[in-house]
Formats: C-alpha cells, sequence, structure tokens
C-alpha cells in the first residue's frame, strides 16, 4: 500500500469531522492565515470552487457560512465528477449553492459559472490526471492553473484567489501574474499536504 492510499492524522481527522478528504484542511489553514471568507460589508460573499470534488472544500465554506453569523455567502461549484454526499447533510441541496458538472476548461461550462459572478472568492484544489511523468504532470498542472487565472478575471475588486499548482516546471509566469492583478502574491504549502507530494497554492489577496 502506498503512502497515498494508507490513511493518515489528516484522513482520519476529515471523517471523523465529515469531510470526504483530507484537503479541506489545506483550505481551512489558509483560510485561518489570509482571512479568505471575509464578509461583504451590505453584500452576499460570491465563492467560486472550481475543481470541487469530492467537495471537502465546498462543505467547508457552506459549514463557515453557517457558522459565521456575519457572513452571508453563494457558492458555485464546478468538477467533472460528482461531488460526494456521504457528509453533506442537504447543504448541497440549499438555495446558497449550485454545482456545474463538466470541465471547466470548456466555453459550454465557463459560461454558466460566470453568469454567476463577479465573484469575490476563487478557491480551486484542481489537478490533472497525473501519469507518472513529473514533467508531463507539472505541465498539465500548469495549464490547468493558466485556465484558473482566467476564471480570475471575473474576481470583483478586492477578490481573492487560492489555486494549486504542481512544483517543478516553469511555474513562475503564473507567480507573476498573480501579483501583476492582486495586491499580494504569495506561495504556500499548508500542513496537510503530503511531505512526499510536489503541490504548492498560489494566493492572490485584493485584487487590483
Amino acid at each position: 500500500m502506498s503512502s497515498y492510499e494508507k490513511p493518515d492524522y489528516w484522513s482520519l481527522r476529515a471523517r471523523k469531522e465529515g469531510y470526504p478528504a483530507r484537503s479541506v484542511y489545506k483550505l481551512k489553514e489558509m483560510d485561518e492565515r489570509f482571512g479568505l471568507l471575509r464578509p461583504v460589508p451590505g453584500g452576499v460573499l460570491r465563492v467560486l470552487d472550481l475543481g470541487a470534488a469530492p467537495g471537502s472544500w465546498s462543505l467547508y465554506v457552506l459549514r463557515q457560512g453557517a457558522a459565521r453569523n456575519s457572513v452571508k455567502l453563494e457558492l458555485t461549484a464546478a468538477d467533472i465528477l460528482p461531488l460526494s454526499r456521504q457528509y453533506d447533510r442537504g447543504l448541497f441541496e440549499g438555495e446558497r449553492f449550485r454545482f456545474v458538472r463538466g470541465d471547466i476548461t470548456l466555453p459550454e461550462i465557463r459560461k454558466p459559472l460566470l453568469e454567476r459572478g463577479p465573484f469575490n472568492l476563487i478557491i480551486s484544489d484542481a489537478a490533472p490526471a497525473t501519469t507518472g511523468n513529473r514533467g508531463v504532470d507539472t505541465q498539465r498542472s500548469l495549464e490547468l492553473a493558466e485556465t484558473v487565472l482566467d476564471y480570475a478575471e471575473n474576481l470583483a475588486g478586492g477578490g481573492s484567489l487560492v489555486l494549486k499548482i504542481f512544483q517543478g516546471g516553469d511555474t513562475a509566469p503564473v507567480l507573476r501574474r498573480i501579483r501583476e492583478y492582486f495586491k499580494n502574491g504569495k506561495s504556500f504549502k499548508p500542513q496537510a499536504c503530503r511531505p512526499e507530494s510536489f503541490e504548492t497554492y498560489y494566493v492572490g489577496i485584493q485584487k487590483l
């Protein structure tokens, strides 16, 4: 059994706390560090979750919206795969949530997603289908990150962005582009990332 198949501390904690995947703690740490889920004065916090399956990040956002009385939010999510319904307890059926199933790189999926904007926060834990060839996988991840960045053009002023990217390729242009769009742009690797993983996250705060 590989280390990716063995349930570790984060995986066991996710099951205990009702999330389908350990990735929730990556978003939780970034939210606590960068203040991603901030209330919109007099308005609604509109969030877009790209590559949402199996649904941990969407569940976190919806639960935080319910727990923080000061945050009114609407969440739109998309993925090729369906969301897990094991832990949502009806949250994925609420009026504040919409799921679009499909490939986020396709115009016919992009259009209904952007119609829900402009967004205040875009989050993406999307990763390409991996081949085991690091060069191929990092290039595919780079192309996917560029797609997510294209969605960020629909962010409202002051909005934030989180996207996953595989290290090892020529990722500098992606971070440079983020720093052009946002007041602050940085690379961040949450504690819940597996030690052997070459994934990291780029965070953009306060879109210009």
